[in-house]
């Protein structure tokens, strides 16, 4: 079906046969990325065991160590364990701090950083993270008296990051975004006062959840949880952590054994958390057959197995009360309504203007090549669905999600594909095409 060495210039992908099989996601990448940063800040050890061992998750590690935090290797497979210095433990590092291509990471450390008084911390990151913008976070931490600068007003990384002491406040966030929450979250929890951080809608709560696990003083409340007070002064133990399989990588199996003609594949293990499962909503929506075995509770979040099989799908309208609930998973319900009857809108989406790339103009633009029918709106994209698809030279344009997406829609279009810079699905799933290679020769 392709290629294995995915590190070529191009990915041979070929349309034809089914998907069959069991496959386990890799860790959730978000809830990877927190256990990290809070069992670096907790008082004594920390396992984690799932962690995602990709790019995204091993950068935050990297900066992490880089202030003196120690931390096991990140393999396939095996426990990570973290030697957490304290809250206020974090070292000032010799050199600057390198987010590679993780917007998490990077929105993420402004807050963990911002209070840690009479340090100096410079982030940067790869061509595509300095293009993305931090004023998001960046603006919201000055009202607890945070000093953050860097280009364009403090915009684009490089970002200088002079360690103040905090105040709590009451701080509404610009945008429903778990990055903009957690980064306020960490910043409260050395900050003088009460801080209370409210959000314009919900979004993944993977921060609440986990802080109250490493034992903050934190609570959850106002209309479906925007409301989440944090008392500083408690300092965090360290605990075990699981890490359930990613929804968001889970999403391309979902969508690929609803579309390719004869598939059923379980997914193992995956996390139901339910400021995560808009992309079940949606499926549901479109009439896919889908079913979740084996529901229960891991460490605080909600885990099961999906099986899903193939079926003629209806189009389905996005909009942005959903979009916080299921903002990665975009790209693939793009190649899913390409094949939908009917024709399908998503709208309120304009977060993923800055991702790692403007997702809706690259989709938009990917799928055009491929003979799709869509029209790009500054918020999301209308698509027309039934249009045959034709295999052509693809680009993921350094995008993982874009990578992926891509490639289920190769496995239905007419001819073979070329997809270049296929190697990005590494940033958060590495076994991606392996993965498929197996599920269609099995």
């Amino acid at each position: 079906m392709s290629d294995l060495n995915s590190n070529k210039p191009s990915l041979e992908l070929h349309p034809g046969g089914s998907l069959s099989g069991v496959v386990k996601v890799p860790g959730d990448k978000s809830i990877s990325h927190r256990a990290l940063l809070f069992g670096a800040i907790a008082q004594g050890v920390t396992i984690i065991d799932g962690l995602l061992p990709a790019e995204d998750p091993i950068s935050t590690a990297k900066c992490l160590r880089s202030m003196g935090v120690k931390i096991s290797s990140i393999q396939t497979g095996k426990d990570v364990e973290i030697q957490g210095v304290g809250l206020d433990g974090l070292k000032e590092p010799e050199d600057v701090l390198d987010c590679g291509n993780s917007g998490t990471t990077m929105r993420l450390m402004l807050g963990l950083l911002a209070g840690k008084e009479g340090r100096h911390f410079v982030l940067t990151g790869d061509k595509s993270l300095r293009q993305r913008p931090m004023q998001r976070v960046g603006g919201p931490l000055k009202l607890m008296g945070a000093k953050v600068e860097g280009r364009s007003g403090g915009d684009f990384a490089p970002l200088a990051i002079t360690g103040q002491k905090l105040h709590g406040a009451v701080v509404g966030t610009p945008v429903a975004s778990a990055q903009v929450k957690s980064a306020l979250l960490l910043a409260a929890l050395t900050a003088e006062g009460i801080t209370t951080v409210i959000e314009p809608a919900r979004s993944r709560d993977h921060s609440e959840r986990m802080l109250k696990a490493f034992g903050a003083n934190l609570e959850v409340g106002g209309e479906i949880g925007r409301h989440i007070k944090v008392r500083p002064g408690r300092e965090l133990k360290g605990t075990k952590v699981v890490v359930p399989g990613d929804i968001s990588s889970a999403a391309f199996w979902l969508i690929a054994g609803s579309l390719v003609p004869g598939s059923e594949i379980i997914i193992e293990n995956v996390g139901l958390n339910p400021t995560r499962t808009g992309i079940l909503e949606v499926m549901q929506n479109m009439e896919a057959q889908f079913e979740v075995l084996n529901a229960r509770e891991v460490a605080g979040e909600p885990v099961g197995d999906l099986r899903v099989t193939q079926a003629p799908l209806k189009a389905f309208t996005i909009n942005e009360e959903i979009i916080p609930r299921l903002v990665d998973e975009i790209p693939i319900l793009s190649v899913a309504a390409c094949f939908c009857d009917g024709v399908s809108k998503i709208s309120g989406a304009s977060e993923l203007r800055v991702k790692e790339t403007d997702r809706l103009s690259v989709m938009a633009r990917q799928l055009k090549a491929m003979g799709a029918e869509i029209q790009e709106h500054e918020d999301g994209l209308t698509i027309h669905g039934g249009k045959p698809l034709k295999g052509t030279v693809l680009d993921s344009e350094t995008d993982h999600r874009v990578a992926m997406s891509l490639g289920i829609a190769s496995l239905l279009a007419e001819g073979s594909s070329s997809l270049l810079q296929s190697e990005a699905a590494a940033v958060s799933y590495p076994e991606f095409w392996d993965d498929l290679d197996r599920l269609h020769n099995s």
